[in-house]
């Protein structure tokens, strides 16, 4: 899921050229697919109702697959984009039910690990998916890279059906639950740092290719392997959170805004060079790494008996500023130039600090 909504990340140039349009508008591809997963989430909770999970999630696989095999054929951007909005249906559907999943899977006192694993695919996507991309779209095309996205969306969709047990629906979700769950000030303050946040993340993140292109002087060749260095930070930084969220999620999150903010607001300054690009593309990944489990366990923690309505708000809010960091990042960096969208970033996410630090997080068993 994370590495289809995020390939184009890595092959950005390869489309913008053959597609004739500037890298800010190639951004759409990720903006595209973050609105439609926004609405989608809550909506399709609403409508799927007592339908079994698992019939659920299949059913978004084969959604991606098809979503992924179109793109890799689009004859031109409007049909690519047109592809794009059936991946950001298939992502939003997912995000709203997967943070929900981990306490009926597991013992309870195994949530925080396995909460930490589910999470751990978008630090996943991080190493193998966006940078495994970027590297085909290098040696074979970058279409090449989407039918590779639909045959393993393929290959899961079958080991969802083969291995994942029946998961009746316990709680649906209806639309009275939603401003219900928004009355706990943790889900509030979550949602909102959500907000801020991976707005923030993903004004700058969208463009780190030509970041480290034109801002740190690295090579167009060794920006696939060098997303591969920020993954693995990546995965390590969601290690640590899903354990250390588990204990104490308001204190983990106020280090993350810590750690990002100077991250991305420094690295104009300090990643003015290849050596410094690539430390400060590692301390992204270790800062960002963990900010997925964290929130979403911040999420199940405030409203254990809500789950699925408060993940469904949570996806819709994520994606939704996945969609808005990546069209204000496209202008910025078409007007202004790669190191403005990592002050605009850290902008973003420094304010979380004032939702976060003032907040009263009450959490519940």
């Amino acid at each position: 899921m994370v590495t289809s909504e995020m390939l184009p990340v890595g092959i950005l140039p390869a489309v913008a050229a053959e597609m004739g349009v500037t890298d800010g508008t190639v951004g759409l591809m990720v903006t595209a697919p973050g609105l439609v997963a926004a609405a989608a989430s809550p909506l399709l909770m609403l409508a799927i109702g007592r339908l079994d999970r698992r019939l659920y999630l299949c059913l978004l696989m084969a959604l991606l697959t098809v979503a992924n095999l179109v793109t890799a054929a689009a004859p031109g951007f409007a049909v690519l984009l047109g592809a794009r909005l059936l991946v950001g249906l298939s992502i939003g559907g997912f995000w709203a039910l997967a943070g929900s999943l981990a306490p009926r899977l597991v013992p309870p006192e195994s949530v925080g690990r396995a909460m930490a694993l589910i999470f751990g695919g978008v630090a996943a996507a991080s190493v193998l998916g966006v940078p495994a991309g970027t590297l085909l779209g290098e040696l074979a095309g970058w279409r090449l890279t989407f039918v590779a996205a639909a045959v393993l969306a393929a290959v899961v969709l079958a080991g969802l059906a083969l291995s994942l047990p029946r998961l009746p629906a316990t709680q649906p979700v209806r639309l009275a639950s939603l401003p219900a769950v928004l009355r706990i000030e943790g889900v509030r303050v979550g949602i909102l740092s959500t907000a801020l946040l991976v707005t923030g993340h993903f004004a700058a993140y969208t463009f780190v290719n030509p970041i480290l292109q034109q801002l740190s002087g690295i090579d167009a060749g060794l920006v696939g392997p060098l997303l591969l260095v920020y993954g693995v930070a990546g995965i390590v930084g969601n290690a640590v959170a899903g354990g250390t969220a588990a204990r104490d999620v308001r204190r983990t999150l106020i280090v993350i805004v810590a750690a990002l903010s100077a991250t991305l607001l420094l690295m104009p300054l300090l990643g003015a060079g290849p050596v410094g690009g690539v430390a400060m593309l590692v301390l992204w990944g270790l800062s960002y790494g963990g900010v997925s489990v964290s929130l979403q366990t911040l999420i199940v923690k405030t409203a254990p008996r809500a789950t699925e309505a408060a993940s469904s708000l949570f996806a819709g809010t994520f994606n939704l500023s996945i969609a808005l960091g990546a069209l204000i990042g496209g202008w910025t960096v078409d007007g202004v130039g790669p190191a403005s969208v990592l002050w605009l970033g850290g902008a973003f996410v420094l304010l979380t600090a004032a939702v976060m630090v003032p907040a009263r997080i009450a959490v519940r068993a």
